[in-house]
């Protein structure tokens, strides 16, 4: 777990998030270190999970570059596994939330007897994992600490968090990126339950940014045994980070004030790094290549790629 904090050429900030270390440079780009660390629930837990990092980078990373097409992304460069360099933007105050299922977050609200979600309606009858008529928009605000809010767009608009204009584009590219995640996810064995998209702006454009697809911003079903385990109304064999949050629950950990983290065995943590290795492997469709690099080749590698950017110390 690289935990060290760096001072790069021509540095201008740093941010430490759960599991990724931000650093800006020049007012104009990012160079973001994705480490082991794992957070469910708000929180940091106190072990690292081996690989993690690189797996979500080298996922966030292929993703971005399957969806150029649909929408600019922030990503320029991937000088190691686990580190990304790309434009720094202007974020909005919003997760663009897309779900296609009845699954997670969504059925809880839904089992509660509530019938409509961040102003989406939600037909009668559904029952938890069903596949929703269209895939829906629930945004959530963004926030720095704490929970995330569930949120309308009648809320947003009204609050004048973004322009209708902005928000509208928002929508089409959420929607327009979902479309090609499964389609991907398809094509790979999975289905794309729901996901997350962060968005920000650079020279008045709309870049799409953070992370895409990941099992930490995803939520996957296996297609082949979906349908089977829905008839039944069994539990579906799953790839996100829903795993950890239910074996957090189980041990009686949802972050509410006064619970204790339970205790990861080396088993545990093990485990967990397989799941991650294996939906990597299951989505990217290659073998996955573990590598750990010193603090001095981490240094190295984006000193060299922040060069190529016309950065020098």
């Amino acid at each position: 777990m690289h935990e060290d904090i760096f001072h790069f050429p021509q540095q201008t900030g740093f941010y430490r998030g759960k599991v990724r270390d931000v650093y800006e440079i020049d007012h104009r780009y990012l160079v973001m270190i994705v480490s082991d660390r794992i957070s469910a629930f708000d929180v940091i837990l106190p072990r690292p999970i081996p690989y993690k990092g690189q797996v979500l980078n080298q996922i966030a990373a292929a993703m971005l570059r399957a969806t150029a097409h649909l929408v600019p992304n922030w990503l320029i460069d991937t000088p190691l596994p686990h580190v990304s360099i790309g434009y720094k933007c202007q974020p909005f105050p919003l997760e663009m939330v897309v779900r296609g299922y009845l699954a997670g977050h969504a059925w809880r609200v839904y089992k509660s007897g509530k019938r409509e979600l961040c102003g989406v309606a939600l037909p009668e009858g559904l029952r938890e994992n069903a596949p929703l008529p269209q895939p829906i928009i629930t945004p959530t605000t963004k926030a720095h600490s704490g929970h995330d809010e569930d949120v309308s767009r009648e809320q947003i608009l009204q609050q004048g968090w973004i322009s209708e204009t902005d928000y509208s584009r928002l929508e089409t590219y959420a929607l327009q990126l979902f479309n090609e995640g499964q389609r991907l996810a398809r094509a790979r064995g999975l289905i794309l339950v729901d996901t997350k998209y962060e968005f920000g702006k650079k020279d008045n454009e709309i870049y799409l940014i953070d992370e895409v697809h990941t099992p930490d911003s995803s939520r996957y079903f296996y297609a082949d045994s979906y349908e089977e385990n829905f008839k039944h109304q069994r539990p579906q064999r799953q790839l996100s980070k829903e795993f950890v949050r239910e074996w957090l629950m189980e041990n009686g950990f949802q972050g509410r004030t006064g619970e204790q983290i339970p205790e990861m065995t080396n088993e545990q943590v093990q485990h967990f790094s397989q799941r991650y290795i294996e939906l990597y492997e299951q989505l990217i469709g290659i073998p996955f290549q573990p590598r750990s690099y010193t603090s001095q080749e981490v240094f190295e590698a984006v000193v060299e790629s922040l060069k190529q950017l016309g950065i020098r110390a």
